[in-house]
């Protein structure tokens, strides 16, 4: 018997309808193979991060219990991004779709292909105010905790889109 995961995953959009590519992530997380899905935030608009004059995203993250391993677990992720017409021409850029694994478990991995925890979670507000939503009293594994990091960042660029239950309300 597999030992289930608790992880953290990072949803953006920010092109081809941000709010569809989010509803239907979210109904592709659900069906993932040896994963149970936990929750999902409420959605926030903030502004991009990356070059040129892109449109605001949309920004979520959700819970799953998964028996998937990291990288199994990047690879689905990966699929689904390619599903929904993710493309990779550029760093930063606009995208239909991102999905990051932001934490797995309490584990720190550090490969090419993959850095959990995420390597910039710690400094973005659209990342941090849905893990705020899902668990406040959450701890990293640097041993800070969530508030600590809430308190160290610029607030002014990110406001509540949609509740989470509403936006689960629309994919049902």
């Amino acid at each position: 018997m597999s030992v289930s995961a608790l992880a953290y995953i990072g949803l953006g959009s920010n092109m081809g309808m941000p709010m569809q590519q989010l509803q239907a992530a979210y109904i592709a997380l659900n069906k993932l193979p040896g994963t149970r899905f936990g929750e999902i935030s409420n959605i926030y608009q903030s502004a991009a991060v990356g070059p040129g004059n892109q449109p605001d995203y949309l920004n979520a993250v959700a819970s799953l219990h998964t028996e998937l391993a990291p990288e199994k677990l990047l690879l689905a992720l990966q699929n689904i991004e390619i599903a929904q017409g993710r493309t990779r021409d550029l760093r930063w850029g606009a995208r239909t779709l991102d999905l990051d694994i932001l934490l797995y478990g309490d584990l720190q991995i550090r490969t090419p292909d993959l850095v959990i925890p995420h390597a910039e979670m710690y400094r973005r507000s659209f990342v941090l105010f849905p893990l705020f939503d899902l668990n406040p009293a959450l701890v990293f594994p640097d041993g800070k905790n969530l508030r600590s990091h809430l308190e160290s960042i610029d607030k002014s660029s990110i406001s509540m889109s949609c509740s989470a239950e509403a936006f689960i309300n629309t994919c049902s």
